[in-house]
């Protein structure tokens, strides 16, 4: 039975929970089904509802927009007194297409020829660097060897090329490393990009030049082809920081030889920027590498080296070349060092010191 007293808990009877009034326009619009005189305002007749715009904010758009343009800064905005530092070039090791720190951790400095200031500081080659170019001219033998000579002269024009448009660069290394004026180092640039070039025609014409065909008491053919030597050790001109260089490098790479170099010591900078050069043109990684140190340690292990084929002692002083060639002379090196001016106009003579010549004998008729 129940007691008619209401539960602990429940609603009064009568008394259930009423919501709340909505007086909001929306609320109206739903009782009476006609849309509000707000929302009837806000709407045109085609239906498309339109929005409110404050006038004052039209006004503030276009300086908005002016704003926002004003914010692109051009060059003429930077300050000219705005300072810097400049970026200092980093000289290393150019060997097997790369560009690698001595081995020792060692540098030293170059300076200025006139004024005497720091220019930079170089590597300082090692015994270890010497080993690692000469694996790396060896890897390199068989791909500069084994293209034709056509493309190896393309290659060696590319490199002109390269020379002549970092021409620049090179004049302003050159003042700097020989003291010379800036007219004499544009010359100097030029006459380096002319020895490239005129090396660049050589290589598919100096078989006609050194090969023949020979003639025999028999019924064979004789003929003599001029190969290459294989790893050339080349100490460049010391009193010359970019056309010694030139001089004693293209004839060696232009008829196939791979080249192990050892720069200026007093003027390594202008050797390391065509070392750039070489990078960024087709020569293959390996063909030519370039060592900056003292000559007068490197040297002794080039000439030593059992996997170097012959070296040229262009840039040793005669007074320090017999040492040299006693130690070529242990593993049959070859040796060239002419007495003849290599700043002088080329000829073949530098080409055909670093080739062999093969006798082939071939039957007739077969």
């Amino acid at each position: 039975m129940s007691s008619g007293k209401p539960r602990r808990g429940s609603a009064p009877p009568g008394r259930g929970i009423q919501p709340l009034a909505d007086d909001s326009p929306a609320a109206a619009e739903r009782a009476s089904g006609e849309p509000s005189a707000a929302r009837a305002a806000s709407t045109t007749p085609s239906g498309t509802r339109k929005t409110k715009t404050n006038p004052s904010s039209r006004a503030a758009a276009p300086p908005a927009r002016a704003a926002a343009a004003s914010s692109t800064v051009t060059g003429a905005d930077i300050p000219a007194t705005a300072p810097r530092l400049g970026v200092r070039k980093t000289y290393k090791l150019y060997v097997g297409g790369g560009f690698p720190r001595s081995e020792s951790g060692r540098t030293y400095p170059v300076h200025a020829a006139r004024g005497g200031e720091l220019l930079a500081w170089a590597a300082w080659g090692s015994r270890k660097d010497v080993r690692d170019a000469v694996v790396a001219a060896r890897g390199a033998v068989g791909k500069w060897a084994g293209a034709t000579a056509y493309n190896r002269g393309q290659v060696l024009y590319r490199v002109a090329e390269m020379i002549e448009g970092r021409a620049g660069q090179f004049a302003e290394e050159i003042v700097a490393a020989e003291g010379v004026s800036a007219a004499a180092a544009r010359r100097t640039v030029a006459a380096v990009i002319d020895r490239w070039v005129w090396y660049a025609g050589w290589p598919d014409k100096v078989a006609q030049v050194a090969g023949a065909a020979n003639p025999v008491a028999g019924p064979y053919f004789n003929f003599s082809v001029p190969e290459p030597t294989g790893v050339v050790a080349v100490v460049a001109p010391g009193e010359s920081s970019l056309l010694g260089l030139a001089s004693v490098v293209a004839p060696v790479i232009a008829t196939g030889n791979t080249a192990v170099v050892v720069a200026s010591e007093g003027r390594p900078l202008p050797a390391i920027t065509l070392s750039e050069v070489l990078a960024t043109s087709d020569v293959p990684g390996g063909v030519v590498n370039v060592l900056t140190g003292r000559a007068a340690e490197l040297a002794p292990v080039l000439a030593g080296h059992y996997d170097v084929n012959a070296i040229d002692l262009t840039g040793v002083p005669a007074s320090g070349r017999a040492e040299l060639e006693r130690l070529a002379a242990s593993n049959v090196k070859r040796v060239f060092c002419a007495e003849d001016d290599w700043a002088a106009p080329p000829t073949p003579r530098r080409m055909l010191a670093f080739l062999e010549t093969k006798t082939v004998w071939h039957p007739v008729g077969i």
